[in-house]
């Protein structure tokens, strides 16, 4: 099965036929695929920092060099060794990408305090806690779609313009795979983690597109 058939589970299960649907990273990605497929329950689509999967994979075919930035994920396809790596040096690497200098969360007053990180690392040093995280990456290649994709419900892509994992070229790409009225709102100086480092100019935007007419 596939992960956004989990999703249209949820919301029939709460009892409702549709939904306005928010994802960023994996989410986003997740978001996308859901609104391909199920657009009849997405009532409005917002993305934040997740290229359109179509776009990303065209995207590589003309640049490959932007594999080296997603390296990581031919990685994660090797069973158990990611999950000791990640958790060496009391999971050294997954706190660099919320708290680095380069990756991290920019705004001072952002940033995770010890208590919120310890919070965040918890679950993932649990029995097998890795593992379900890194099954998203390991799932990638199975969930890709097999042809090129669009979006037919509203849409708003949010994209932190300092984001240091995908850069900000995606955000850029993924229009021609829209049907339904886009919008892409680009953060400025803002990291990939853009719900955590500009929260009060997310909920903006996120508003001002809900409240606006729907096309």
């Amino acid at each position: 099965g596939h992960d956004w058939g989990d999703i249209r589970d949820i919301i029939a299960g709460l009892g409702y036929e549709c939904c306005v649907l928010v994802g960023h990273d994996w989410g986003g990605v997740l978001a996308w695929h859901f609104a391909m497929y199920y657009p009849s329950m997405v009532q409005r689509l917002i993305v934040m920092n997740a290229p359109h999967p179509s776009a990303w994979q065209e995207g590589v075919l003309r640049r490959p060099a932007r594999l080296l930035r997603c390296s990581h994920v031919f990685f994660f396809q090797i069973p158990v060794l990611p999950e000791i790596a990640l958790s060496l040096e009391d999971y050294r690497l997954v706190r660099s990408l919320l708290c680095s200098r380069r990756v991290g969360i920019r705004t001072p007053g952002r940033r995770l305090s010890g208590p919120e990180l310890e919070a965040y690392l918890f679950p993932l040093s649990q029995p097998g806690g890795l593992t379900g995280p890194l099954h998203y990456f390991r799932n990638l290649f199975s969930n890709a779609p097999p042809r090129h994709q669009d979006v037919g419900v509203s849409c708003l892509l949010i994209w932190g313009e300092a984001d240091a994992l995908l850069g900000a070229e995606p955000a850029q790409e993924a229009g021609p795979y829209v049907c339904g009225s886009f919008a892409v709102k680009m953060i400025p100086g803002c990291s990939h983690w853009v719900q955590q480092d500009q929260p009060e100019t997310v909920n903006r935007l996120m508003w001002q597109f809900l409240e606006g007419p729907q096309t």
